[in-house]
């Protein structure tokens, strides 16, 4: 976990000169929790990649450019 002010990222992944953001929930079971783990990486003003990850089944979901995945895809995905 990674701390800036009084925000806490689950994940910040780093190699070379990229930089991704990543937060972790089981399931994004209704609004509270989506607006919750979205309103975190919202917060961070850079322009690095930034992605929620749940078991929910969503493909492709985006909201103010924060993908949405999920997190058994994610891993089997390569890099691309």
């Amino acid at each position: 976990m990674w701390k800036l002010n009084d925000i806490e990222i689950d994940f910040i992944a780093e190699k070379g000169n990229k930089k991704m953001y990543i937060q972790v929930a089981y399931l994004l079971v209704n609004e509270d929790v989506i607006e919750r783990e979205f309103k975190v990486l919202e917060s961070v003003q850079d322009k690095h990649p930034k992605t929620v990850l749940s078991m929910d089944k969503h493909f492709g979901s985006e909201r103010n450019g924060i993908k949405w995945l999920n997190l058994v895809d994610f891993l089997l995905t390569p890099e691309s």
